[in-house]
């Protein structure tokens, strides 16, 4: 039992990536699933395709590694956070696509709420604001929208999920409904529990609930099978379960107070630790829970004690976060390549980013899905300024890259102030992290450094690195941290002038896409 699978369930594709004890990648498999946009800012999923496509990926990973459950210490999941899916308990049938988090469909209930004053309430339990953006809203548009709904939630007929319950739910048969409860706006951070008073706010009842369970523990032991297809033999312990920014945070060894890295997934993610006392944002980012570690009971310590080389670590205390979430980061290259055809495939855009020697004065605001930290503007939407008859593709290309550094640069300046740390370099990953032009462009704006490490499939790693140390195949933290490896470092090379014009002139276009859309037409009725 010499590797860790770790299942990274995203919003555009499933990926299942083996890991050896010194965190490197062994092998990865990947597959892409549909984006559904039923209307102007609704985004959903197919929920059995996410699970089948996380099972066949897992499948091809460990064939490709000529691996078998023999060989794995333990899986850990991480996944995108706040999607929602509702399903039947008896025969596991969803009762619609997931709802993506992306997905703006409820934003005129979120204005309703908070000009019913309810903001304060959820800020102080959850350490969130009131948005689209999290579950608890889309899990009250299912209710109000799909035929019966609500009349069987309340006699317990349904299941509610995050993707994560939804993988422990299809993996373990029906046997496990549990999960982080990341980002729902039903949860209360101090207290570790679903929350009555949100619940009511919401009109969620606590019959569809998930339990709530720690990062790092042994969830369940499953067939093989179950994951890895039919005439696979063994058992398999499924021992650490996170959201992916929380994944990535763990995953850079980010394990001290003041640390912090950045996602350049299909959002940007930036969360710094602050330890075990959460921080309440007066600029809007959000505190949210971390991590936690241990908490297993007696008979899962005893299944753990069996297949790892040691027993599990002590419960530790719950650890905190600050995070800014921005919507749309390597999206943006995706939009490029799809919409406007300027570029084959994602990884052209540096190279065409690369050929003009900036922006040519334009400005691109990805406002696609609204604008979240620290803005959280519902109703804007994407613009383009400083467009001449000068302008080409490769300018486009410049500016869409820029637009996401900015968008970075605006949270991180707001996070060292409510932690009152200041951030002495910002850790990288996810996919666009492979971009140099677009980390020597975020150290510029940033004025401070930004460190790529050797592994950047750091959310998958942190997953790995949660189940392992659930089963004892790390001994502990300090055995973690020991992996990570610096693979680049992106020093500040814009003037102070420079940046600071570059990033007034930024501000200045982000004013041009605010508060766009009609306040009525991201609402509608069941697809």
């Amino acid at each position: 039992m010499t590797f860790v699978l770790a299942l990274d369930q995203g919003t555009t594709s499933s990926r299942a990536i083996v890991f050896d004890h010194a965190g490197r990648v062994v092998r990865t498999a990947q597959r892409e699933i549909r984006q559904i946009f039923p209307r102007p800012g609704w985004v959903e999923h197919d929920p059995a395709e996410i699970w089948e496509s996380q099972r066949s990926v897992a499948g091809e990973a460990m064939a490709a590694a000529g691996l078998s459950a023999a060989d794995l210490a333990a899986v850990g999941i991480t996944n995108q956070r706040e999607t929602t899916l509702l399903w039947d308990r008896r025969t596991g049938e969803p009762v619609c696509n997931a709802i993506v988090w992306q997905d703006r469909r409820t934003a005129g209930f979120c204005d309703q709420l908070r000009a019913d004053g309810h903001e304060p309430l959820v800020q102080r339990k959850t350490g969130l604001v009131i948005d689209a953006y999290f579950s608890g809203s889309k899990l009250r548009w299912i209710f109000d929208h799909v035929d019966g709904a609500r009349t069987r939630a309340e006699r317990g007929e349904l299941a509610f999920g995050t993707v994560d319950a939804w993988l422990l739910w299809k993996l373990t048969g029906g046997a496990e409904h549990a999960t982080n409860a990341s980002r729902t706006m039903l949860y209360d951070i101090r207290s570790g529990d679903w929350d009555d008073e949100l619940l009511a706010l919401l009109g969620v009842p606590r019959a569809v609930l998930p339990r709530v369970r720690s990062s790092s523990e042994v969830y369940a032991e499953v067939p093989a099978s179950a994951l890895l297809g039919d005439g696979a033999a063994g058992r398999l312990l499924i021992a650490g379960v996170a959201g992916d920014q929380q994944s990535a945070l763990f995953g850079q060894t980010c394990f001290d107070r003041g640390l912090a890295k950045n996602t350049y997934g299909t959002g940007c993610f930036m969360l710094m630790n602050v330890g075990t006392e959460p921080v309440a944002s007066r600029h809007k980012l959000l505190s949210t829970v971390a991590w936690r570690r241990g908490g297993t009971d007696s008979a899962a310590r005893g299944v753990a004690s069996q297949r790892g080389p040691s027993t599990p670590a002590a419960p530790s205390p719950t650890e905190y976060a600050l995070e800014g979430s921005v919507f749309v980061g390597g999206a943006v290259v995706q939009w490029l390549r799809d919409g406007l055809g300027i570029i084959k495939s994602a990884a052209d855009v540096e190279r065409l980013a690369a050929s003009v020697p900036d922006s040519g004065g334009v400005y691109l605001v990805p406002a696609f899905a609204g604008l979240g930290a620290p803005h959280w503007d519902q109703y804007a939407r994407g613009t383009i300024t400083g467009l001449t008859r000068g302008t080409t593709a490769a300018h486009f290309a410049r500016a869409a890259l820029e637009g996401i550094a900015f968008q970075v640069a605006d949270v991180l300046d707001l996070m060292q102030r409510d932690a009152g740390i200041p951030i002495a370099e910002l850790r990288a990953d996810g996919g666009a992290a492979a971009n140099d032009l677009l980390l020597q462009f975020q150290a510029d704006v940033l004025g401070v450094p930004v460190v790529r490490p050797r592994v950047t499939e750091t959310t998958a790693l942190g997953a790995a690195y949660l189940a392992g140390l659930a089963v004892g195949f790390w001994s502990g933290p300090e055995d973690v941290r020991a992996n990570w490896q610096v693979e680049r470092r992106f020093e500040p090379s814009l003037s102070p002038a420079d940046r600071d014009h570059r990033r007034s002139r930024w501000n200045e276009a982000l004013q041009r896409a605010r508060d766009w859309e009609e306040r009525s037409g991201v609402n509608g009725q069941a697809s």
